[in-house]
């Protein structure tokens, strides 16, 4: 056995697993791999805190995969709050469980029903889905979860941010009390530890790092701007970053506002948001994968399972609404061990917001000198717009607190 499975040996995962993790290059189990898979694979419910990025997918898949394989009548149940991380997720578990005949099931909205009830009717292994679609199926009597042995709860403190506690109660309850549960949030919210506490017996908790705590390889920074200047700062640190950028905006409007101005002014950007439809959504997210679209605009009810590596800058255009969005978003930059940069805009009356982020994180945020800007352009109907040329502002005039 090689050096690659040699580092997962002592994990309790089993040798088929073991060939198939080499075989796809998985070197090193990440930190919540290293505590939640032996745990997890004992058959103990596990409360999982860990950031976006830690590699989360694995430490509750491998045990899945392993305990579903050794209990032939068991399925499984990995409940996620947005589409594209369902098929994220899919995508993950199909990889590792493709060569034992792992059969999936994706239950999201925005899909027909008629391809999904087609799956549940192949009797899948794992079933993954958003708690409204699942709840959709349940209703129609098309789904029977009298059958599942073990539950994942992922990115479950978005789930309730975004409102999906009535619906997972309601899927809680269809399902059989004995059986395992495994949840994993990036903070600890009350509303979490009663989940905990209700539905899930004696949990062991693993944690990588404090709820709400920030990746530490990321370097924060942010400008005090006026709303109108926001456009150009936008562009001027697209010249000044060279990698892949992605862009949070508050609303569906904005992104595609952004995204519009961005392709006109030479920069290739993609839109994902509520708006779009799965495949476009699909699209747009595979271009950004692929380097297709250099810049990927989103707002946040999106933005769960961008899971894109290299992402050299997230840019908060506009700030979240909540400051545990702001861990979520910077979270999908400095992920697989690489570092990453994130930029806030912030408005002169948003102070409180960033008093709220930085109590969070337990961090303060240093802020930026803006650069010389010109002002925003005004609209010509009459000929095409110019780009603007910038010069390449020094990272020295940044003054700290």
């Amino acid at each position: 056995m090689n050096q690659n499975s040699e580092m997962f040996t002592n994990l309790g995962i089993g040798e088929n697993i073991l060939k198939v993790l080499t075989q796809l290059n998985f070197v090193t189990p990440t930190p919540i791999q290293h505590k939640a898979i032996p745990v997890a694979i004992e058959g103990k419910d596990v409360v999982g805190i860990a950031q976006t990025g830690t590699g989360k997918s694995l430490a509750f898949g491998i045990p899945l995969l392993q305990r579903l394989m050794a209990n032939q009548k068991g399925r499984g149940l990995v409940i996620l709050p947005t589409r594209e991380l369902a098929l994220q997720i899919n995508e993950t578990l199909q990889k590792i469980g493709r060569p034992f005949g792992l059969k999936t099931s994706v239950l999201i909205g925005g899909a027909s029903m008629y391809p999904q009830v087609n799956s549940i009717r192949q009797n899948p292994h794992i079933y993954i889905g958003t708690p409204g679609r699942i709840n959709d199926h349940l209703k129609r009597k098309t789904l029977n979860l009298s059958n599942v042995s073990i539950l994942v709860l992922d990115e479950a403190d978005c789930m309730l941010d975004m409102g999906f506690a009535p619906q997972i109660k309601q899927i809680l309850l269809s399902l059989p009390k004995e059986r395992q549960t495994m949840l994993f949030s990036a903070t600890m919210p009350d509303a979490i530890i009663k989940i905990a506490t209700t539905y899930m017996k004696l949990p062991v908790r693993v944690e990588i790092a404090r709820p709400g705590t920030a990746n530490e390889k990321v370097e924060h920074e942010l400008f005090f701007i006026k709303k109108e200047n926001k456009g150009v700062l936008l562009e001027k640190l697209l010249e000044e970053y060279k990698g892949s950028v992605l862009v949070f905006c508050r609303t569906k409007f904005a992104a595609t506002k952004i995204c519009r101005n961005l392709n006109a002014k030479g920069f290739t950007a993609a839109e994902i948001h509520s708006n779009r439809s799965l495949g476009q959504r699909r699209m747009a997210l595979d271009g950004f994968k692929m380097g297709k679209f250099r810049v990927l605009v989103a707002t946040d009810i999106a933005s769960r399972g961008i899971d894109v590596k290299g992402i050299e800058l997230v840019i908060n255009y506009d700030l979240p609404e909540g400051a545990g969005d702001y861990v979520h978003r910077i979270g999908r930059t400095g992920r697989a061990g690489l570092t990453g940069r994130a930029i806030s805009f912030v408005q002169p009356d948003q102070k409180s917001k960033v008093r709220e982020i930085e109590r969070l994180i337990r961090s303060t945020i240093p802020i930026s000198q803006l650069p010389e800007l010109p002002s925003p352009p005004i609209m010509s109907y009459n000929k095409p717009h110019e780009p603007h040329k910038f010069r390449r502002f020094q990272k020295s005039r940044y003054s700290h607190r």
